[in-house]
């Protein structure tokens, strides 16, 4: 398994775009488990709405962790997705 936490910098929290491109990029990883975390609660890092339902305002630090195969590369792409918005 591999994770990393990120803080959110974006004023509008962790919001639709960015999880749509993160969802989209972590499709085709089928054997691959994607977990985002905060504050005690988790959620499927493949389901759009169940990220959002997190309600991740700014300033708030994330775990994202991901298990299966090619797992640290798609922890390189999502890491990648969220400083390429400046999320």
């Amino acid at each position: 398994m591999v994770s990393f936490e990120y803080t959110i910098k974006d004023s509008m929290g962790l919001h639709a775009r960015p999880v749509g491109i993160m969802v989209k990029a972590a499709a085709p990883y089928k054997a691959t488990n994607v977990t985002v975390s905060h504050i005690g609660k988790s959620a499927d890092g493949k389901r759009m709405f169940a990220i959002l339902g997190l309600q991740i305002n700014q300033g708030e630090t994330i775990t994202v962790s991901v298990e299966g195969e090619n797992e640290q590369e798609l922890a390189d792409t999502i890491h990648g997705i969220f400083l390429s918005e400046n999320l």
